[in-house]
């Protein structure tokens, strides 16, 4: 970018780290004016000190949106609804909270004429797919700058040594603390950790890794009580079945999620999983408030919805959850997927009693005033409206077809 040319202003995701402090003083160094933004989604970190150390280092502004509510209420809630996980394991507390925060950076790029983005993901993860799909959808003419995949940065810095001489030389803090031997990345919905020691899948992580929950092994000996009432599935109401305590509000409650089952040692995951990009990663995570609302949520939704309803529900937050993982949260598919699975929800209303002990989420009773369960019609004691006989049609008609593929599977097996 010449002298003679005006400034053009890129929004960084910024998070007052190492990356992207560096990140910001090399878009500097490229012409751009940069404005610093962070969003509020969760994470234990110190703002005030995060706008200070940005714009001591070169940024013309400093913006920190509070996305705390807007993430729960229209990312973790709807991920509730569908019962979203990625390969059977994973509740997705990262790819919920990516288009999240992109959101606010497009939000801030329009407010400040911004005409360029950027971000610290590196050139391997999911992260960069996340963000740069999302800013597009929401902001077609954007223009992204991903340094961890331009040659002229990657190069420069080859290695986190390479970084280290880089903020020396520009005035950059560095950390006062050593760093952890692996990497970090907290928001309301869970805390993640990866790379460094854990990349060696046959490698035990270490037990003083988690900071969200306590190991099950040194949780309470008394189990924690509580219920949850959910509203066309979504969770309005949590309370503490031991003290009395009710708890609502969706920030509130999900917060009071995370606090209990944090306690009870709910949530921790040690996996290797798929990269959308095409490697294998393994990841330690913790989502106490997840896994608790994962588990009611099933409960109260088996309750309340017909059968084959719900099984082409499970195959729609099947999908769902590929969607949200690969980065398509804007997508015309995962807004349909989102509309479909609101819509079996219409029912799903209800109270779930639950016990939290040593790690487990147990659900103990529930009850809905949409319950399709008929004690009469299934007690064992009692015929109701039902007559046995009726199952042994029932059951000839289902045997038709094994009987004949066994028949004609033995024909063949003695030809």
């Amino acid at each position: 970018m010449s002298a003679s040319q005006p400034k053009k202003k890129i929004v960084l995701a910024y998070s007052g780290g190492l990356d992207t402090s560096c990140i910001l003083v090399w878009l500097i160094e490229q012409g751009y004016d940069v404005i610093a933004f962070t969003a509020d989604v969760g994470q234990d970190d110190d703002f005030e000190a995060a706008k200070q150390k940005a714009l001591s280092l070169g940024a013309i502004k400093y913006v920190c949106l509070d996305l705390r509510r807007d993430f729960v209420d229209n990312y973790i809630f709807p991920a509730v609804q569908a019962d979203a996980i990625y390969e059977d394991r994973y509740l997705l507390g990262t790819a919920l909270a990516r288009p999240c925060i992109a959101s606010g950076i497009i939000r801030v790029a329009s407010e400040e004429g911004a005409s360029h983005v950027s971000h610290g993901a590196t050139g391997k993860g999911n992260d960069q797919i996340r963000f740069e799909l999302a800013s597009y959808a929401l902001c077609p003419q954007v223009e992204v700058v991903s340094p961890w995949r331009l040659p002229e940065f990657y190069e420069r810095f080859a290695g986190r040594q390479a970084l280290f001489e880089y903020a020396k030389a520009h005035n950059i803090p560095l950390p006062v603390t050593p760093k952890s031997p692996w990497s970090m990345d907290g928001n309301l919905m869970h805390i993640s950790y990866e790379s460094g020691i854990l990349e060696d899948p046959k490698v035990e992580a270490p037990q003083d890794l988690c900071t969200m929950t306590k190991s099950p092994a040194e949780a309470p000996d008394q189990a924690a009580r509580i219920s949850i009432r959910f509203e066309q599935g979504i969770p309005v109401k949590v309370t503490n079945l031991t003290t009395g305590e009710e708890i609502t509000g969706s920030l509130e409650l999900y917060t009071y999620l995370n606090k209990i089952g944090g306690e009870h040692g709910i949530g921790r995951v040690d996996i290797v999983e798929n990269r959308f990009i095409g490697m294998k990663s393994r990841g330690v995570y913790e989502t106490p408030a997840g896994t608790i609302l994962r588990q009611a949520h099933i409960d109260i939704e088996v309750l309340t919805m017909d059968r084959e309803l719900r099984r082409i529900k499970q195959r729609l937050a099947l999908d769902f959850g590929e969607q949200v993982y690969r980065g398509f949260w804007f997508s015309p598919e995962c807004k349909f997927l989102r509309d479909c699975i609101k819509r079996s929800q219409e029912r799903v209303s209800g109270t779930v009693q639950l016990s939290l002990f040593k790690g487990g989420v147990h659900v103990t009773a529930r009850d809905s005033e949409f319950s399709l369960y008929n004690q009469e019609l299934v007690s064992m004691d009692v015929q109701g409206n039902y007559e046995p006989r009726d199952a042994e049609g029932f059951i000839r008609i289902n045997a038709l077809r094994l009987r004949e593929y066994h028949r004609l599977q033995g024909d063949l097996d003695q030809s």
